[in-house]
C-alpha cells in the first residue's frame, strides 16, 4: 500500500507571511525619503538603475531591493533597468517643497531602530549579524567556506533556525508534492534540504522515489528526526557537505533547490547552478522552488518586501523567473514554465538536454 501524503493545511497561511513582512515597507520608504533623498534625484529626469545607485552610493543588490519595492508601491515607474522615473503620486507628495509634501510625516520614523538598521544594510550591503552558540557574530542562514562562521554549524542555533524555517515548509511541501510531476525520477538530491520536509513530501507522493538530503552535519540531525517520525528513513540518505565546495552527490535524476538561491547574490547563484547542472544526466532536471518577482521588476509588493527580508539576513534577495531562467540557460539547461505551489512559491524546472 502506498504511504499517505503529508497533510495539507485547510486554510492558506499566505496573509500571515505578508503581514509579518509588512514592516519592511515602512523601513524602505523612510530610508528612501529621509536618508537617501531618492525622490529628489529623480525630480528632473529619468535615470538608469546604474546612474541612480551611483548617485545614492548603493551597490547593485541593495539598490535593486529598494527600487523594486518602490516600484511595487507605485512610487517609481519606467522601463527596468534603463529608465526609472517618478510616478504622479510620488512627484506630488514626496518631492520636498511641494504643496502636498508628506515627507516630514514619513520622517517621524527616521530615527527608529528598524529604519536605521535598514539604512546601514543598504549602504554597507550587509546582513544583520546573528549570534552562534559561542556568541560569535555570523550570518544566520548561509554557509560558505571562507565566508566566516555559520549558525548552521552549531547545534543549538542550527536546530532553532532549521525548525523555524520548517514553519513555512510544512505548509508548502504538501502542495509542491501534489503539483510537481517526477515521473521517471528515481533519485532526488535535496540541496540544503534542512529538515528534509520537501523531500519527505515528494517521497510520500512518489513511492518508488529515493532522496539524498545534502546539508551541514548539525542540520542533518534534525532531518534524521523528521525522516524517522515520518517512517521514511529507509528511503533517505543523509549526506553532509558544502554545496559550494564539496563533491556533488552523483546518480541523481533531479536536483531540488527549495528556497536556497534567494540566500545568495547572483555570482554565487550562477556558480551553484552550474555545479549542480554538471552533475545531472541528460534529461535530468534542476528544480528551483522559490518565490518569483515580476519579470518587469515592479512587484508584487509582498514579494518585494520578502526580498527586503532576505536582504536583511542573507547574502541574497528575491529574483524573478527571468533572472532564474537566465541562470539555468547559462548552465546549459532549458527553463520550463513555473508551477505554482503555496505562499507565493512555485517550481521553475531547468531540463538538461
Amino acid at each position: 500500500m502506498n504511504p499517505s501524503p503529508l497533510p495539507q493545511p485547510q486554510t492558506d497561511p499566505t496573509p500571515i507571511f505578508e503581514h509579518y513582512r509588512g514592516s519592511y515597507g515602512t523601513e524602505l520608504l523612510t530610508a528612501a525619503v529621509e536618508h537617501l533623498n531618492l525622490f529628489s534625484h529623480l525630480a528632473h529626469a529619468p535615470m538608469s538603475l546604474t546612474a541612480l545607485r551611483s548617485a545614492l552610493g548603493l551597490a547593485e543588490r541593495p539598490a535593486t531591493v529598494l527600487l523594486v519595492a518602490l516600484r511595487a508601491m507605485g512610487l517609481v515607474a519606467g522601463r527596468w533597468p534603463d529608465q526609472l522615473e517618478l510616478t504622479p503620486i510620488a512627484r506630488e507628495h514626496l518631492l520636498p517643497g511641494g504643496a502636498f509634501y508628506v515627507g516630514d510625516y514619513v520622517g517621524l520614523s527616521a530615527e527608529s531602530p528598524g529604519v536605521l538598521e535598514m539604512v546601514r544594510r543598504l549602504k554597507q550591503n550587509t546582513a544583520t549579524p546573528e549570534k552562534t552558540d559561542t556568541g560569535a557574530a555570523t550570518t544566520a542562514f548561509t554557509f560558505r567556506e571562507g565566508a566566516g562562521e555559520s549558525a548552521m554549524d552549531h547545534e543549538a542555533s542550527a536546530r532553532k533556525l532549521t525548525l523555524a524555517l520548517a514553519g513555512r515548509a510544512k505548509n508548502v511541501a504538501p502542495a509542491m508534492a501534489a503539483k510537481l510531476r517526477l515521473s521517471g525520477v528515481k533519485t532526488l538530491l535535496d540541496v540544503g534540504g534542512g529538515t528534509g520536509i520537501y523531500s519527505l513530501a515528494l517521497l510520500r507522493a512518489n513511492p518508488s522515489l529515493k532522496a539524498i538530503i545534502w546539508d551541514r552535519p548539525e542540520v542533518l540531525k534534525v532531518a534524521r528526526e523528521f525522516a524517522e517520525e515520518h517512517q521514511l528513513l529507509d528511503r533517505v540518505e543523509l549526506r553532509a557537505g558544502d554545496m559550494f565546495a564539496g563533491e556533488v552527490p552523483q546518480g541523481c535524476d533531479a536536483i531540488l533547490l527549495s528556497n536556497i538561491l534567494h540566500d545568495w547574490d547572483i555570482p554565487e547563484c550562477n556558480v551553484l547552478v552550474r555545479r549542480l547542472a554538471g552533475a545531472l544526466p541528460p534529461g535530468g532536471r534542476l528544480l528551483i522552488h522559490d518565490v518569483f518577482l515580476n519579470d518587469t521588476m515592479d512587484g508584487p509588493l509582498p514579494l518585494a518586501l520578502y526580498s527586503a527580508a532576505l536582504f536583511s539576513v542573507t547574502e541574497g534577495r528575491a529574483y524573478s523567473a527571468a533572472e532564474y531562467g537566465a541562470m539555468l540557460t547559462s548552465a546549459g539547461l532549458t527553463p520550463e514554465p513555473v508551477v505554482p505551489t503555496l505562499v507565493h512559491c512555485g517550481v521553475l524546472a531547468g531540463v538538461k538536454r
